[in-house]
C-alpha cells in the first residue's frame, strides 16, 4: 500500500498499521483547494489490492462451492487467479470474450444472453431464432451490433440500409454516391411489392399455351 501511495508522489507517508491508518504529509504548495481535490481524487482512485476492474465482489456458497459475483470486469486477470476455476469464469461483457476467448466464445455469450433475458420475461422463442441472430452477429469474425452502425448499416442494398433507420440520410447519401440496388435481398423486394427471391419465389415457370392445347388434342 505505501508504495502505492508513494508512486502518486503526494507527499510524505505514515502508515499506522495497528490502527489501520495512513497519513499524508501534504507540502505546503498543494495547500490549495483545487489542488487538494485532485490529491484526493488520486488517493481514493489508486488500486492497492485486487484486479483491476473489479470494484465489488460478493460471496456466495452454492452446494458444494463457492461462486463470486463480482462488479465489473477483467476476464483475463481472473482467469490466472489461483484457486479460480478458469473453466467457470463468465462475464456478460461480450468484446471483452471476444477478445480473450476468440468469437465463438463471444457466439456462445450472445445466444446465452438473448436466452436468459427472454426467459426472465416469461418469452418461448425457439432457441434457432436466437441462434440465427448470433451468427449474423458474428459471421465475419467480429462482433457487430444489429443496428445502422452494424449489420444493418453494413447491407450492400440500399433500400435494405434505408428501412431501419436514418431512412432520409440513407437514401441521399446512396444518390449522391451513384449507387446500384440489385434487388437480390428479401427487405429491397418486400419494399417494391416484388416476389422475395427465396424459396419458390426461386423458381421461374415458362408454358407454352399451343404446346399444351395440342398435348390435349392428341391425348
Amino acid at each position: 500500500m505505501v508504495a502505492v501511495l508513494e508512486a502518486l508522489n503526494i507527499g510524505e507517508i505514515e502508515v499506522d498499521e495497528e490502527n489501520y491508518t495512513v497519513r499524508v504529509e501534504i507540502p505546503e504548495e498543494y495547500m490549495d483547494y483545487s489542488k487538494m481535490e485532485k490529491i484526493r481524487q488520486k488517493i481514493a482512485s489508486a488500486r492497492i489490492k485486487g484486479v483491476k476492474g473489479i470494484k465489488k465482489v460478493i460471496i456466495q456458497k452454492r452446494g458444494d462451492e463457492y461462486v463470486l459475483i463480482a462488479e465489473g470486469s477483467n476476464l483475463p486477470e481472473v482467469m490466472r487467479i489461483k484457486g479460480v476455476d478458469w473453466r467457470k469464469v463468465y462475464t456478460n461483457d461480450i468484446m471483452e470474450i471476444e477478445r480473450t476467448l476468440g468469437i465463438e466464445a463471444a457466439r456462445a455469450a450472445i445466444i446465452r444472453e438473448i436466452k436468459s433475458i427472454l426467459d426472465d420475461q416469461g418469452l418461448d422463442v425457439d432457441i434457432r431464432h436466437i441462434m440465427l441472430l448470433a451468427d449474423v452477429m458474428t459471421w465475419t469474425g467480429r462482433v457487430r451490433q444489429v443496428g445502422r452502425m452494424g449489420v444493418a448499416g453494413e447491407k450492400p442494398s440500399v433500400l435494405a440500409r434505408a428501412t431501419f433507420e436514418m431512412t432520409v440520410q440513407k437514401l441521399i447519401e446512396a444518390a449522391v454516391s451513384g449507387e446500384v440496388d440489385n434487388l437480390n435481398g428479401v427487405p429491397e423486394n418486400i419494399i417494391i411489392g416484388q416476389i422475395i427471391p427465396v424459396g419458390t419465389g426461386l423458381v421461374e415457370l415458362y408454358a407454352t399455351p399451343s404446346s399444351i392445347r395440342n398435348q390435349k388434342t392428341e391425348g
